[in-house]
């Protein structure tokens, strides 16, 4: 049989037709709002029939939903790869590790974070309390703790403590809009990070 009479699929994988719905959304959302978008000029934009939209998400709520738990896993993924990047036995470095990735991901992904969690906030504030960034955190306070690389009698309260203190910040109107702005940013946020768990800061 002639490689060319190999029949190739009609139609995308649902995962990838779910990734090009969100993607129009997310663009669609960045440019309008939330409210001012509409379902079909979402699957207008992933060109796709407005029925398929139904396949994958039951609203917009829906797909903002979705937007905020990958926008979540995203700066996940980057403090784990980063986390992984130290030795072992560097607790400091790790934690100086999980402020600069945890703050790079908010501030790289601004807009995105706006809208999904600014403009149109969930219905709770637990995320601020309980999310799978908070968790990773106590994890690695809890870990550092038991090695002796600092003394936390409370993981869990120190977790989001860290966190909400960086997401606040992180989240003022025009912070590190300049290179060296954000550099400064990163580097204050490192100290306040070490500092918390008695450890010395390189701008001490």
């Amino acid at each position: 049989m002639p490689e060319n009479s190999v029949s190739k699929p009609r139609t995308k994988p649902p995962e990838e037709r779910r990734d090009e719905l969100m993607a129009a959304a997310e663009r669609l959302f960045l440019e309008k709002g939330v409210e001012q978008t509409t379902i079909e000029e979402i699957t207008t934009g992933a060109g796709v029939a407005k029925g398929t939209f139904y396949l994958h998400f039951s609203s917009k709520a829906d797909v903002l939903q979705a937007l905020r738990a990958r926008f979540v896993q995203a700066v996940l993924d980057g403090i784990v790869a980063a986390v992984g990047g130290c030795r072992e036995e560097d607790w400091r470095g790790k934690l100086a590790a999980w402020s600069t990735a945890c703050a790079t991901g908010y501030l790289d992904a601004a807009g995105l974070h706006h809208f999904a969690f600014v403009a149109a906030p969930p219905a709770t504030r637990e995320g601020l309390s309980r999310n799978i960034l908070i968790d990773h955190l106590s994890e690695l306070i809890a870990d550092g703790a038991g090695e002796n690389a600092w003394s936390a009698d409370d993981p869990g309260f120190t977790a989001v403590f860290l966190f909400n203190a960086l997401h606040g910040v992180v989240n003022q109107p025009g912070i590190a809009e300049t290179t060296s702005a954000r550099a400064e940013l990163l580097r204050a946020i490192e100290a306040h990070f070490l500092r918390v768990l008695g450890l010395r800061s390189g701008i001490d």
